[in-house]
């Protein structure tokens, strides 16, 4: 199985989880990593290279610190212009159909904080289901996402754990739903 891990954090340097889980990450060679950031400072997204990331992939992680209950803006960005009509969705947009798709997210706020009655009153998985809707519409299969909360007050040996953690899952054959 071929993955591809499309990275999207605007300040990987000053990140920790993202950080870990990118050098563990590297030390994988049957992981193609693609730092968004550090690849389009400009934003300037190249379409044609990046469909062609994809299609030469079985399975697509979306790896991102979660923003404002999304994504960071490059990601966005990146979704708008490279899942296009006739490539991605519509009646001839089949690239993706098949591929699996999985998001590794990391939130600073504890997970006691992401539940009903909890300060951001929904369940990461509720807060998730745009992108279990992008994903519905470019025909992948939606895994479940990978997520890391807390990384605020995580110590050093959860970080190091989650990112091993994260390789195991994203070469898991069968990930259960």
């Amino acid at each position: 199985m071929k993955v591809l891990v499309i990275v999207a954090h605007p300040n990987i340097e000053e990140s920790i989880v993202n950080r870990t889980w990118l050098g563990e990450l590297k030390q994988h060679p049957a992981v193609t990593v693609h730092e968004l950031y550090k690849e389009y400072p400009d934003e300037k997204i190249d379409i044609e290279r990046e469909q062609r990331l994809c299609e030469e992939h079985d399975r697509i992680v979306w790896q991102f610190p979660f923003y404002w209950y999304s994504s960071p803006p490059l990601l966005k960005k990146w979704q708008d212009e490279v899942l296009t009509h006739g490539w991605a969705y519509g009646s001839n947009g089949n690239k993706l159909h098949n591929k699996e798709l999985i998001l590794a997210v990391s939130t600073g706020s504890p997970k006691e904080r992401y539940q009903a009655g909890g300060r951001n009153n929904y369940s990461m998985s509720e807060l998730l289901k745009p992108f279990q809707a992008t994903s519905n519409l470019i025909g992948t299969k939606f895994l479940p996402a990978l997520v890391f909360n807390g990384t605020y007050t995580a110590n050093d040996e959860e970080i190091k754990e989650s990112a091993k953690a994260y390789v195991d899952y994203i070469f898991t054959k069968d990930v259960l739903h």
